[in-house]
């Protein structure tokens, strides 16, 4: 991979400029906005009552990775691309007092989830969370945030639900699974910000850039 370490790649889309973040979101500095695709809280929750055996922890993990960027970076909304909620085990008592705790801690901050499949399920968050619902898309400005990548919208499209990941491969038929931001002329599919949530291989199309995030940097590949 070729260029400097950086925690951040600033890129132009429909005419906005946006910071891809080696944390896996992305920052409109112009908004102070901060946008997250499939958090999937409650995901473990979901799995170990379906008996199986997965760690705890994944939602505080979750909270406290929201925590740094929004201490790192000047933010007054965060928009959720989909699937904030796994399933209806994410309404447990346990995780919605997590989630409320960390809303306390920031009673100012904006919150908008744009409603995806997951949620469809698992239904809308708690009210005292304060989060603005919105079906896709939802447009700001020249852009439009959606959960699924290919839904028809008047500006540039975020979106989430790929869970992209971009295999580096190294000889002896090794290689590194990354997650990875998928820009395209209309439509950029960010990385799954949750811990806990897997990842779907993608190949670049004629016109699309990939930028992988590896620790706490972020490179654009080579063409």
């Amino acid at each position: 991979m070729k260029g400097q370490e950086q925690a951040h790649c600033a890129v132009e889309l429909a005419g906005e400029s946006v910071w891809l973040l080696a944390h896996r979101a992305l920052y409109w500095p112009a908004r102070r906005m901060l946008v997250v695709a499939d958090i999937h809280f409650g995901k473990a929750a979901a799995f170990r009552a379906l008996g199986v055996p997965v760690p705890r922890g994944t939602t505080t993990q979750n909270l406290l990775a929201l925590d740094a960027l929004l201490a790192r970076y000047a933010c007054e909304e965060i928009v959720f691309l989909g699937d904030f909620l796994h399933a209806r085990a994410a309404h447990a008592a346990a995780t919605v007092a997590a989630m409320l705790a960390w809303r306390a801690r920031h009673p100012r901050l904006r919150l908008t989830l744009v409603r995806g499949n997951h949620d469809a399920h698992a239904g809308d968050p708690a009210g005292a969370l304060r989060i603005a619902m919105a079906d896709e898309p939802h447009t700001v400005g020249n852009l439009s945030f959606c959960h699924h990548p290919e839904t028809p919208a008047p500006g540039y499209v975020l979106a989430g639900h790929v869970h992209p990941v971009y295999r580096l491969r190294a000889g002896g038929g090794g290689g590194l699974r990354l997650p990875c931001f998928l820009l395209g002329p209309s439509r950029a599919i960010l990385p799954s910000f949750g811990a806990f949530t897997g990842g779907h291989a993608v190949r670049p199309g004629i016109g699309e850039r990939v930028y992988v995030t590896a620790d706490a940097a972020i490179f654009r590949l080579p063409p």
